[in-house]
């Protein structure tokens, strides 16, 4: 593993020059923050339990960040790794092929850490975002970012796997990461939701990594058994699945 850290180097070059996953990670939260927090400030609404739209939209727009590395760039660029023979041809040298996969899951980690960042700092400066109010909720909310980011690498890793080319994987990557963040509240609080959008987004995970943030965040008094529950459910099952069925080539 000594060529780890060129690798890293070279995939975190490599990420900068593609602008897909930048754009939605970096830029696509904060312009989505900026547009609502623009149009509703942050003044409290009793729909939202006293607290303002932009204490509310941005831990369910972290779920973005992570969303967009996991779900699309991180299982991609294996995809595409793979169909190009790049993964088989490393596993004819002595440099373990393995360093790619964990190559990529760093430098998309790092991508979700700093749109993470520029985006608690885009609503802390012009909107007054409302930080978590102690340590234990910063901790939380730390943690329950992690978890939330585990639940779509796994969910990615289990899209790398399945695809049997770059292009089906872009196909199958669209049609999971769409319904993930228009339709769990990431985007679209789940509160103005009918009913029977509700009923459609307990389905996915993403809706539970919301939750869970906004509980963390907010510190509230929510149970999140069921959102824990759910999201290891997901890191452990989805893991298994993508180490079954990967191919290396």
């Amino acid at each position: 593993m000594r060529m780890l850290w060129p690798i890293v180097r070279f995939e975190w070059r490599r990420m900068r020059r593609n602008f897909g996953p930048v754009f939605f990670a970096l830029a696509f939260p904060v312009l989505m923050l900026c547009m609502f927090g623009g149009i509703y400030g942050n003044e409290p609404a009793p729909e939202f339990g006293g607290r303002g739209t932009v204490d509310m939209s941005v831990p369910a727009y972290l779920v973005l960040v992570v969303a967009v590395t996991g779900l699309m760039s991180f299982p991609l660029g294996l995809a595409e790794y793979r169909d190009r023979k790049v993964l088989k041809r490393f596993r004819a040298t002595p440099v373990d092929a393995s360093a790619f996969l964990i190559a990529q899951g760093l430098v998309n980690l790092a991508l979700s850490l700093l749109g993470a960042l520029l985006l608690v700092a885009a609503g802390y400066l012009f909107f007054g975002l409302h930080l978590p109010a102690s340590p234990a909720a910063g901790a939380a909310t730390a943690g329950a970012l992690l978890l939330c980011a585990l639940s779509m690498y796994a969910l990615g890793g289990v899209v790398a796997a399945v695809a049997r080319s770059e292009r089906s994987a872009v196909a199958i990557a669209n049609l999971v990461y769409f319904p993930m963040i228009f339709l769990s509240g990431a985007t679209i609080p789940l509160q103005i939701f009918p009913d029977t959008m509700k009923t459609i987004s307990a389905a996915l995970p993403a809706t539970y990594a919301v939750e869970l943030l906004q509980h963390a965040w907010l510190d509230g008094p929510a149970d999140v058994a069921l959102d824990l529950g759910v999201l290891a459910g997901v890191v452990v099952l989805g893991t298994a699945a993508a180490a079954r069925l990967f191919r290396w080539e």
